[in-house]
């Protein structure tokens, strides 16, 4: 039977023990500051046409944010794409968008207003252009579509700036070798449907809501573009923030026949300007890492989102809170 320590051992076996404990203590209030504040206030998040990808994100977003920065309400904004969202953010009526990278660095090399103050928080995901005909249509490349009707985006969206691109790369006038129709994803579907429209591009991550559910009531096929990078890349300028892509085969599964598809894609980045606080947009940044998992189980593009490449935001600079974040957790 083991003999019972001498009194003198205990105290001090003891006094050991308080004094694990309150270093313990002083360690949890260095590592939790007791009465931290968070972030408060309102904020407006420019997001995309409503059955667009950028809305869905934006509604999740909104739910993360509501569960992570309860101080922080957030209102969401309806647009026509990226350029819009854009301008929004740099003259001041939103505080929070995503945007393609094209569209941000034409946007700065047009000399738009207060085009230097915007920033990056954070690479997303990837869009995939999707040009869009019937199974039935004899258009197999964007070259087919000389004299058709294309639906091409909306006037203030990314979908307009690239799509424009291609039919040039394709040796096409957009204004002049096709009928340009001026809608978006909301639109689209069901003028191809009615036969209003022989084609449409898209530029969205994958899958899109409303290609996928035309795809599962409307016979339709994805036309190649892969062969297009040469020629674009060829324009130079902000046309170097596209590059090649395979759409997987199970994308769509309805429209794809089990096969892949070859076309670009470009990045979008979570942008803000440098007036927004730094403690706001280091949370914003944070909960939108955090959250990556959960969006994506509704928006499978946001599952792309990773910590590694989130930080690299060319053509903007990095917004100083969005950096504190990714110094916060750099390994």
């Amino acid at each position: 039977m083991p003999q019972a320590l001498p009194r003198i051992s205990r105290r001090r076996a003891l006094q050991g023990s308080v004094a694990a404990i309150v270093l313990s203590g002083l360690l949890m209030w260095w590592l939790v500051p007791m009465g931290e504040s968070s972030p408060r206030g309102k904020i407006i998040f420019s997001t995309g046409v409503t059955t667009g990808v950028y809305q869905r994100y934006g509604e999740l977003l909104d739910k993360a944010v509501a569960g992570d920065l309860p101080g922080v309400s957030m209102r969401l904004r309806s647009s026509q794409g990226s350029r819009e969202n854009l301008a929004r953010v740099a003259n001041g009526e939103a505080d929070f968008t995503i945007a393609t990278t094209d569209a941000v660095a034409q946007y700065k090399q047009d000399g738009l207003q207060s085009a230097d103050r915007l920033r990056g928080c954070a690479r997303l995901y990837d869009d995939y252009v999707q040009l869009v005909v019937p199974k039935s249509s004899k258009v197999r490349s964007a070259a087919g579509l000389r004299a058709k009707r294309v639906a091409v985006g909306q006037a203030g969206s990314g979908v307009r700036l690239v799509s424009n691109r291609l039919l040039t790369a394709a040796g096409l006038d957009p204004e002049k070798d096709i009928t340009p129709v001026s809608v978006g994803i909301d639109t689209m579907p069901g003028l191809l449907e009615r036969k209003e429209i022989d084609a449409f591009f898209w530029s969205g991550g994958l899958p899109t809501t409303a290609v996928r559910e035309l795809s599962e009531r409307f016979a339709i096929r994805l036309v190649p573009l892969g062969g297009l990078i040469d020629e674009l890349h060829a324009a130079g300028g902000t046309a170097r923030h596209y590059r090649s892509a395979v759409m997987p085969a199970d994308a769509y599964v309805k429209a794809q026949d089990g096969e892949a598809v070859p076309t670009v894609a470009v990045a979008n980045l979570l942008v803000t300007t440098d007036r927004t606080d730094e403690e706001l947009t280091e949370e914003i940044t944070r909960t939108v890492i955090k959250n990556r998992d959960r969006i994506g189980n509704e928006v499978h593009a946001a599952q792309l989102v990773d910590l590694r490449t989130a930080i690299y935001t060319d053509p903007l600079s990095l917004h100083e809170g969005a950096q504190r974040y990714y110094q916060s957790v750099k390994p």
